[in-house]
């Protein structure tokens, strides 16, 4: 059986808006499902473990998706993800591969989390796939594979200023993710906001947006299917 570590944010402030934030149920829940109705074996890690933030917006009816309300009926998943594994207590050696679902809440924690760049490298460098969705492409911030940036000339994708822009938080998000990836030399590409996006460039694999995660999902399974 295929093991996969899903790793989501502790953060739940909303920078200095007195807004809440946190992991964004549809890019947990819809990668999720495709995943373990495959028959992979999820583990769930953030970096203070237990209960992680959901944010308040992505459980509103508008952002309702099949696969969201399956998660709210789904008391097993919800008793698993109120206890997650502590971040710095799981190891690369123990799973296949790792996914990062979005929320802005990974913006302010797991973007400069050493832990958390040292997990992604080692998956890396042991020819595991990592795969990231939305805002989640920023935990590749600061990570480095032999000196140079793990996304430096590789092909990439993630949420767009021109979507952060129709969320009205350019000014409170502490960096633009389209931007951030560009100044460590990736190759960033979107299409129209809301579509979805996804982007595989070896074992790298991201997607635009919430619309994304199935995507995303998707192509780390052929990826996870095609290693023997």
């Amino acid at each position: 059986m295929k093991k996969v570590l899903f790793v989501l944010t502790s953060h739940s402030e909303l920078g200095n808006t007195g807004e809440k934030t946190g992991f964004w149920i549809e890019e947990f829940a819809a990668p999720y499902y495709e995943l373990a109705d495959k028959g992979v074996f999820i583990d769930i890690a953030s970096p203070l473990g237990g209960q992680p933030p959901i944010d308040p917006k992505s459980s509103d009816p508008s952002s309702a998706t099949e696969d969201t309300k399956r998660f709210d009926k789904d008391t097993e998943l919800q008793a698993k993800l109120s206890k997650t594994h502590k971040l710095a207590d799981v190891k690369q050696a123990d799973y296949d591969a790792v996914f990062y679902p979005g929320g802005h809440g990974p913006l302010w924690d797991l973007a400069t989390d050493s832990t958390s760049s040292a997990l992604i490298e080692s998956f890396y460098t042991n020819n595991k796939p990592v795969a990231f969705v939305c805002h989640s492409p920023a935990v590749l911030k600061n990570v480095k594979v032999n000196g140079e940036f793990l996304v430096k000339g590789k092909k990439v994708t993630g949420f767009s200023n021109t979507e952060e822009e129709a969320v009205g938080l350019t000014n409170v998000v502490p960096f633009l993710l389209e931007d951030a990836l560009q100044a460590n030399g990736a190759t960033y590409s979107k299409i129209g906001d809301w579509q979805p996006y996804a982007v595989e460039d070896g074992l790298l694999i991201t997607g635009q947006n919430p619309a994304s995660s199935k995507l995303v999902a998707e192509k780390l399974l052929n990826q996870l299917n095609s290693k023997k």
